[in-house]
């Protein structure tokens, strides 16, 4: 569809020399999407491949007395590619060697970006709940996994966003926010930190698509697994699809509970439990074809409680949090021509977030209810014509944000005497945003240019809009295997909307008679990216960019006194530079994997431009010194191998490795009171005359068995080890804005799939 996720469609027709149609087997391949599908189809002669990540793909078919047929696809629209497959009679001789290695790296690829396909996700290690599609994207270059499941790309705080199927979702996704997918529905994932097409906006810190899973077959078909682990973690998941004739129907269940759902701040990992639920179903009918109607219902639902400190256990504090989100949407789809195409898409969403504590909360007792509703309507159009393929669109979300928070201090020492001892707060604001793009993609042979031009309006707490002009170029060497590419972005990213008008009420003010409030602007600023990827020995890629980002009113989140809750802050400007590369092989003979490196130097410029101060902290809105970023982790790696050791058996090792968070206490080092909230191996992980934590390191193993495979009914089995040394790993420490939260130690997992 003419939607945001770059997809595509194939429908092939096979025919022989005399025109008759065939019926044939065949395979659809693409290394540097990992993707691999075998489809077998009758007399009928035809077939039709869908949701197709953008790339090159080599197509083999055969059949009976009919030499093989091997060509290279390029799938680089949503608008569907035909192609007729003409087989000729098989002579004597018929073999004839074909690889693979065309579709190691895209030729005309502008901007970083990584792809996982099902040859990735089906031996991925397994999740706690809630992280699933976090745990995927985590390992790449350019992305840093901060406490309980927050992913920051190249430095951003709030601003990841997630496309899913199609639709973008532009709030925080992490654990303790928001029901997160399975990674068990996802059929593909693209991952990219640069080079964004002018469709791309409001979140452009890092851009998640995702695909799940659909019909691709006649019939009903379905997949579950079920999973056990350490910390008493279960859980399941079941789907199915049915697909006769023009119509395909879809469902998803989901469901997971575990006794360490959070990164805790203690060793002793208190209060800690949590689950989560999802159900999802879905619904498609072809109306001939040139129209689609797609229709598709969820409903998520996370519940936790937040982990204890030592203090805060020995007093008996119990607080407990829960997410339900209930969405729906659809989608409309029309081909005019082979060469032009329109969508229309619709998305209704309803969030709903709370807080509860008990009279033993220490030293204070938050409760909150927040949330939103929103609606969001997206048309486009995309065409092809000669050496151009663009797209153009508008879309426009309206939301109803609704937040009320109240609590009562338990313990007047920790907060200064002229603090209210309660406070209660009720709010709700309406958010409008509209967008206009259009963008073009013209190759002149081994020479690929991208232009976009974005026109943004942003009215919550602010009426700003803003241009944002996109460009990137790419020249591809064939005979060398080196693609070199170069991107500009200008980017207008939108506030953070958790949290948003307590802040920014006056209440809020009182809560301290030295208090301030600047609201918190969307943030522009300049993104620049210029690389290359070179194929190797036909096998493997290795590719690296240096970026560098410039932004104004840079956005991070600040706690509000000792809740637990935090709300969007802004700086005046900060420089975002550093060096990212992935050494890939697809598979090479028995072995597959990857091995990731990032290089980042983050510092902000004060003064502070928006968000609410209280006290001692209103002396940032005068400063103008310079501080590191809170992700300004200069040296992170990643890698995982993968050796196939029978048919049947496989065995994998990775490791991961972070130099270092900043630590940011606030006012001097208090070792002793450090030690009886946190315990000394805590406290001892970090480096105070550094100011950053220790570095981290882990290692972890999995091994899989295929025990039944047959057609396409399978049972598969794996078993996952982590962080085999039992290390212990501070992710972040007595942050002003992070808190402290302290890795898993060695851990186990084991998950059963199957499929029919």
């Amino acid at each position: 569809m003419a939607a945001q996720a770059s997809v595509g469609e194939l429908r092939l027709a096979v025919k022989d020399t005399t025109g008759r149609t065939l019926g044939a087997s065949g395979t659809l391949t693409s290394q540097m999407n990992q993707f691999r599908r075998a489809f077998t189809f009758g007399r009928e002669g035809s077939y039709v491949a869908r949701d197709l990540p953008f790339g090159v793909y080599r197509l083999n078919l055969r059949a009976d007395g009919f030499a093989e047929y091997s060509v290279l696809l390029d799938i680089r629209s949503p608008i569907p590619l035909s192609h007729v497959a003409i087989m000729k009679v098989a002579p004597v001789q018929t073999q004839v060697p074909v690889t693979d290695s065309p579709t190691l790296l895209d030729p005309i690829q502008t901007g970083m970006a990584f792809h996982l396909g099902p040859e990735n996700l089906r031996p991925s290690p397994a999740s706690s709940p809630g992280r699933g599609v976090v745990d995927l994207v985590r390992v790449q270059p350019g992305w840093l996994l901060e406490a309980n499941g927050v992913l920051h790309p190249r430095g951003a705080e709030y601003d990841t966003q997630v496309v899913v199927d199609g639709l973008p979702v532009l709030d925080n996704r992490s654990p303790a926010f928001a029901p997160s997918l399975d990674a068990e529905e996802l059929q593909s994932v693209n991952i990219m930190t640069g080079g964004y097409p002018a469709e791309f906006g409001r979140k452009l810190g890092g851009v998640v698509e995702a695909v799940t899973t659909r019909a691709k077959e006649p019939g009903f078909h379905a997949t579950g697994s079920v999973q056990g682990g350490s910390f008493g973690t279960v859980g399941g998941f079941a789907s199915g699809a049915y697909q006769r004739g023009q119509n395909a129907a879809t469902f998803s269940l989901t469901g997971a509970r575990t006794d360490r759902y959070l990164d805790p701040p203690v060793e002793e990992n208190f209060t800690n439990n949590g689950s989560n639920f999802g159900l999802g179903t879905g619904f498609e009918h072809d109306f001939g074809e040139r129209d689609r109607l797609q229709i598709s219902l969820r409903y998520g639902r996370t519940s936790f409680l937040v982990p204890n400190e030592r203090v805060q256990q020995e007093a008996g504090q119990r607080q407990d949090r829960g997410t339900d989100e209930v969405s729906g949407q659809i989608s409309y789809q029309h081909i005019f021509s082979p060469n032009l195409l329109a969508s229309v898409q619709a998305r209704g969403r309803d969030l709903a977030a709370d807080l509860n504590s008990n009279a033993q909360s220490t030293p204070i007792a938050p409760a909150q209810d927040r949330g939103f509703r929103e609606g969001y309507l997206r048309t486009a159009v995309a065409g092809h014509h000669g050496r151009h393929d663009w797209k153009a669109g508008a879309d426009v979300i309206v939301a109803a944000l609704h937040e009320a928070f109240s609590y009562h201090i338990t313990d007047a020492s920790f907060f200064d005497p002229s603090t209210p001892l309660s406070f209660n707060f009720s709010g709700h604001r309406h958010d409008v945003e509209e967008s206009v793009f259009g963008q073009d993609t013209m190759k002149f042979g081994n020479f690929t240019l991208n232009a976009g031009l974005r026109w943004d309006h942003y009215h919550l707490l602010v009426d700003e809009a803003a241009l944002s002009p996109r460009l990137g170029a790419a020249y591809y060497f064939p005979s060398a295997g080196v693609l070199l590419r170069a991107s500009y972005d200008r980017i207008f990213q939108t506030p953070a909307t958790e949290n948003l008008l307590l802040p920014s009420s006056q209440a809020a003010r009182s809560l301290n008679p030295a208090s301030a409030f600047l609201p918190v602007r969307p943030a522009r600023g300049n993104y620049y990216e210029a690389g290359l990827t070179k194929s190797l020995f036909n096998k493997t890629s290795w590719t690296v960019s240096y970026f560098r980002r410039e932004i104004h009113n840079f956005p991070d989140d600040d706690l509000l006194l000792n809740t637990g809750v935090s709300f969007p802050i802004a700086f005046h400007q900060a420089a975002i530079y550093g060096v990212e590369s992935k050494f890939e092989i697809p598979r090479w003979g028995r072995v597959s994997g990857a091995l990731g490196y990032s290089y980042l130097l983050g510092r902000a410029h004060l003064p502070v431009a928006g968000g609410l101060f209280l006290g001692d902290d209103t002396s940032q809105l005068n400063s103008s010194i310079t501080v590191p970023i809170t992700q300004d982790q200069r040296n992170t790696a990643n890698g995982r191998i993968l050796y196939q050791i029978t048919g049947r058996l496989w065995a994998a090792v990775a490791g991961s490795y972070g130099s270092g968070l900043p630590v940011e206490l606030n006012g001097p080092v208090d070792l002793p009171t450090l030690v009886e909230q946190f315990g000394p191996n805590v406290v001892g992980k970090v480096n105070f005359a550094r100011g950053r934590v220790r570095p981290s390191a882990t290692i972890d193993a999995s091994l899989g068995c295929d025990l039944w495979v047959h057609d396409q009914r399978s049972l598969r089995v794996q078993a996952d080890a982590f962080n085999l040394a039992d290390r212990l790993n501070v992710i972040n420490f007595a942050g002003i804005f992070s808190g402290t939260a302290v890795a898993s130690g060695r851990t186990f997992a084991i998950r059963l799939r199957g499929g029919f």
